[in-house]
């Protein structure tokens, strides 16, 4: 695919067979594209560029915890109403480092307060998260920032959190996922694209949460984003502890 004068950005999002990325081209000469990758460092490396990238992943690691997960993650909950239940608490940087569940439940509460174990949804996502954080430095910093769907799609409808689940009982939900097509085609996704059936390994609320992504990076690249919390904390490796919208 020749790319010529694209500027391309890219919204990507975590899913069961590696990362899936939706690259969007602010220029307009080209529509999206929807591609599965292995690895995070093959969207780097792909011939669209993209800069930025928003990817739904924590980026910034504290080493403590104080309450219930980092900063980001305190500031957002109260945005989403019942969507809240979809920001998990992201424990200090020595239990994400930990492959086995129940030892890093026992630093996680050696390095919180007050002390708290992980939830098996946040525990699952420790993989992925540690792929990111051995990807990230200072320089990456300025073109990956860390997303949130929920809280994308909260930003792009006005400041009022989604009303219907994207999911109920781990079963996709049809209502959800349509609501959030109508907002998303607001933002320039066809029917058509929005409707595809995903790559082997994701789902259709992978679809559209790297959509709503890829609506962020392009805010990124026009200096319309803004973090939460503002200014961003920082963790032992200067990296930015915030979630953009």
């Amino acid at each position: 695919m020749k790319t010529g004068a694209a500027k391309w950005v890219a919204g990507v999002d975590g899913c069961r067979s590696g990362w899936l990325a939706v690259f969007c081209d602010l220029s307009g000469k080209a529509g999206p594209q929807l591609r599965l990758f292995t690895r995070f460092t093959d969207i780097l490396a792909a011939e669209e560029a993209p800069d930025p990238i928003a990817v739904d992943m924590p980026i910034g690691l504290p080493e403590r915890i104080g309450g219930s997960g980092r900063g980001p993650e305190k500031l957002v909950r109260p945005l989403l109403g019942q969507r809240q239940s979809s920001v998990f608490s992201i424990p200090a940087r020595a239990a994400v480092m930990c492959a086995d569940y129940r030892r890093a439940c026992r630093i996680s509460q050696d390095n919180s307060v007050p002390p708290k174990k992980i939830s098996k949804q946040a525990f699952n996502l420790f993989p992925k998260i540690r792929e990111l954080d051995a990807v990230m430095t200072p320089a990456l910093a300025e073109r990956i920032f860390e997303v949130h769907p929920e809280v994308a799609f909260w930003r792009l409808n006005n400041g009022q959190a989604m009303r219907l689940p994207k999911k109920i009982k781990s079963r996709a939900n049809p209502d959800g996922l349509e609501e959030r097509r109508r907002l998303l085609q607001r933002f320039g996704f066809s029917r058509n694209f929005l409707t595809e059936k995903p790559p082997k390994g994701a789902g259709a609320d992978d679809l559209l949460d790297a959509c709503a992504c890829a609506v962020i990076a392009g805010r990124l690249a026009s200096g319309e984003a803004a973090p939460m919390p503002d200014p961003p904390d920082r963790d032992n490796r200067g990296l930015a502890i915030a979630i953009w919208s």
